[in-house]
């Protein structure tokens, strides 16, 4: 049968608990035809839902003989970022590997880091700084939180489906799309951490990042012999997953481990050629008259 991807999580909650009149109410607020937008229930303060369309993972599904949606195929891959904040289990987590007790440990969001040379402006940020201070100053971690992008038709054909349909089993999802790991992790990661974790590495600090399990496992996943000595690289590796059962969903902890900024490089830059005889078939299809 076959398998696309379609919404996992959706203002917060999983797609296979919604009730048709539910999906019809997230549709409107995703389509711009409400005012009423959700919170989001992942950050502390429950602010309204920033992201457009409201969806916070994808999954992949099976269609099912009647060709509505059937059985999920894998995990949830995490899309906002936002999804990270969940009962600030990344900042715990981290603090706990540098040592940092959860009473003395602090944060910052969206720390300058780089500044326009003939501006003097702030022109890149770290997204999150875990910190302790004491007498002697402060001692502090950066995190990077990269969120997966996907490739394919825009989601709307998608709230469109869910909002006109009234049956009890949800549709099958309406196009084609899926994470686009390369332009998440090589495109748009690898960049990040070759900036920031030559200069942290000067100034004492690691740079954390953490990416979700699909993500980590989409380049290669845990190493052999993996190494948890802050001695041994520079750069934390933290990767959560989502469990639980469709009815109450959370964000767990899964790996973590510390990587050399250049074996992080290679991990992200992890790609195959594919045959040659595939690739001409690939091109033959495509091929159109000039």
């Amino acid at each position: 049968m076959p398998e696309r991807y379609g919404i996992g999580e959706w203002y917060g909650q999983p797609l296979l608990s919604l009730s048709p009149s539910q999906r019809r109410e997230m549709a409107s607020a995703a389509s711009g035809e409400s005012n009423t937008i959700p919170p989001c229930p992942f950050q502390q303060s429950r602010p309204t839902c920033s992201k457009k369309g409201g969806v916070c993972t994808l999954r992949r599904y099976m269609q099912s003989e009647d060709g509505r949606l059937g059985e999920p195929v894998g995990g949830h891959v995490i899309v906002c970022p936002e999804r990270f904040e969940e009962q600030r289990l990344l900042i715990l987590w981290l603090a706990e590997i540098v040592g940092f007790a959860p009473a003395d440990a602090q944060i910052a969001r969206e720390v300058p880091f780089m500044q326009g040379t003939n501006t003097n402006k702030p022109a890149g940020k770290i997204d999150l700084v875990v910190a302790k201070t004491s007498n002697d100053g402060v001692t502090w971690h950066g995190l990077e939180i990269q969120a997966v992008y996907f490739s394919g038709r825009g989601m709307q054909s998608e709230f469109d489906s869910l909002r006109d349909d009234a049956h009890d089993t949800l549709p099958f999802p309406t196009a084609n799309r899926r994470p686009d790991w390369r332009s998440s992790s090589a495109k748009r990661l690898m960049p990040q951490l070759q900036i920031k974790a030559p200069t942290l590495r000067r100034w004492g600090s690691k740079v954390a990042v953490a990416v979700d399990r699909p993500f980590f496992e989409s380049v290669g996943g845990p190493s052999p012999h993996p190494s948890r000595d802050l001695n041994d690289g520079d750069i934390i590796w933290l990767v959560p997953e989502i469990v639980g059962d469709d009815g109450q969903l959370r964000l767990a902890r899964w790996h973590w481990e510390v990587l050399t900024l250049e074996a992080s490089t290679q991990k992200l830059l992890a790609a195959s050629t594919i045959r040659r005889d595939e690739f001409e078939r690939t091109l033959l299809s495509k091929l159109k008259p000039i």
